[in-house]
Order: structure tokens, then C-alpha cells, then sequence
């Protein structure tokens, strides 16, 4: 078992992984923290464990949008024209407005 150092929101953590999934983990360890500086900009300092929470509440949004997507990718109408861009387009601009919406409401908490 690989042992892994990953930094978020400052903090060093050692995280565990299975061996050969270093790159991977320290990639998604990448991403959440870019995600805590993104709310820590928004909201400011408000805990590790309260930008716990709200990070993994924007990453879990993220991820039920994306397998919504998917789904609707898998159906017959699916074209694969200009048409389909610009859906994903507009899903894309949706997605960012509720990611700000979300930190809105988080913020006023």
C-alpha cells in the first residue's frame, strides 16, 4: 500500500492508496483543494471542517450533474451534432450557476 502526501487548504495530509493510484489521488487531492480555495475566496476562513462539508457538497453536485448527462447521452436522440455542443454548453453555463448559488446560500449561512 502507497502512501501519499497531498496538501489542502494548507494542510498536509498522508493518505493511503493503493499502489499505483499515487498520480490519481494526488490529481482528484488537486482538485478538491483548488475547490476549498475556490469557497475559502467566496466565504473566507470558516473551518476545516465547515470547508469540508461545503467542498464535498459542490464536488457530490458536480457529480450527480455529470451522471444526469451521461444518462441523457446513453438515449436514442442522441445525434452527435452541433446541436448536442451547444446542449453541453448550456449545461456547462447551468452547472457553474448553481455551483454559485450553492456558495451563495452557503456563505449567508
Amino acid at each position: 500500500m502507497a502512501q501519499v502526501s497531498v496538501t489542502i487548504n494548507g494542510r498536509i495530509y498522508q493518505i493511503a492508496c493503493d499502489d499505483g493510484q499515487e498520480a490519481n489521488l494526488t490529481r482528484l487531492a488537486d482538485y478538491v483543494d483548488k475547490r476549498v480555495g475556490e469557497l475559502v475566496a467566496a466565504v473566507g476562513q470558516v473551518g476545516d471542517d465547515r470547508l469540508l462539508v461545503m467542498a464535498s457538497l459542490l464536488v457530490a453536485d458536480e457529480l450527480s450533474d455529470a451522471a444526469t448527462r451521461l444518462d441523457g447521452l446513453d438515449g436514442p436522440d442522441d445525434s452527435g451534432g452541433p446541436g448536442d455542443q451547444e446542449a453541453m454548453i448550456a449545461n456547462i453555463d447551468t452547472l457553474a450557476e448553481r455551483i454559485e448559488n450553492i456558495a451563495q446560500r452557503l456563505e449567508q449561512s
